[in-house]
């Protein structure tokens, strides 16, 4: 699928424990939620039509690029969630419909001193991963296709493959269904440029009012081996989306797994 005239976003502190273990709580310390649990906010890695560093397309299938200078990258497992944007009259995001979802790799680089969470998301070509097939979104909310999936992530690493993220119900993000779409309807059209977060209707308004946006909904906690090593060349990333009532002659049906294997270069 071409998403090169798609605002990409993502979604920071969307599931428990997450920004303590990517060391990032710090960031967020004077942004204030409505909700103890919920997100701190969004924020971009794909700005169509942009001359800044965000308007190069960042998103691989099989590849993932490193930073050509010293960083220490991790593996952001995620789903993403391509959604069609309703405007109205105003301009402002009045609705925001799903209509399918993948597994995504919001990769991203732990650096110190970075004013914004968009420095760290997007350092040029195939910084990013994306599923290599989409499933289909009946409803976004519950009783819905997506209540029954779980995704996981692995690292392969000198043929040994090592649990990189949590096995984890995709209901239990923090802020899942309704209550995450009109949230980010909300932030679509409210947030301010602050600390680490930065104005999105101005993004949207320069992007020239994409008609979609392709949204990766948080990061899981890290498993072990997650939180204790970065990403090194020759590392395989794998993350799986699954509907944990198939059982294993199901799962080889790609109807009813969404993939994401890429190659650490």
């Amino acid at each position: 699928m071409d998403l090169k005239d798609v605002i990409c976003l993502g979604i920071a502190g969307n599931f428990a424990d997450h920004l303590e273990q990517a060391g990032e709580l710090e960031d967020f310390k004077n942004v204030v939620t409505k909700e103890q649990h919920a997100p701190k906010g969004i924020f971009p890695f794909y700005l169509p039509n942009s001359e800044c560093f965000l308007g190069l397309y960042p998103i691989g299938t099989k590849i993932l690029n490193l930073p050509t200078y010293e960083a220490n990258a991790q593996v952001e497992p995620e789903i993403a969630v391509l959604f069609d944007i309703v405007y109205d009259v105003d301009m402002k995001v009045l609705d925001l419909q799903a209509t399918k979802f993948t597994t995504f790799n919001d990769c991203t680089i732990r650096k110190e001193g970075a004013k914004k969470i968009s420095e760290k998301k997007s350092w040029g070509i195939n910084s990013k991963g994306i599923g290599s097939n989409w499933i289909d979104i009946d409803k976004f909310e519950e009783g819905g296709v997506m209540d029954n999936y779980h995704i996981c992530s692995f690292v392969n690493r000198n043929g040994v493959l090592y649990p990189y993220g949590i096995d984890a119900p995709l209901v239990g993000y923090s802020y899942f269904y309704t209550k995450l779409k009109n949230w980010l309807i909300d932030k679509m059209n409210t947030q301010e440029d602050f600390g680490p977060l930065e104005n999105i209707a101005e993004h949207l308004k320069k992007c020239i009012y994409p008609k979609q946006t392709l949204v990766s909904i948080g990061a899981t906690a890290y498993a072990e081996f997650g939180r204790h090593n970065y990403l090194a060349v020759g590392d395989e990333v794998f993350v799986i989306a699954y509907d944990k009532y198939c059982d294993d002659t199901d799962l080889i049906a790609s109807s009813k797994k969404v993939i994401l294997h890429q190659k650490v270069l």
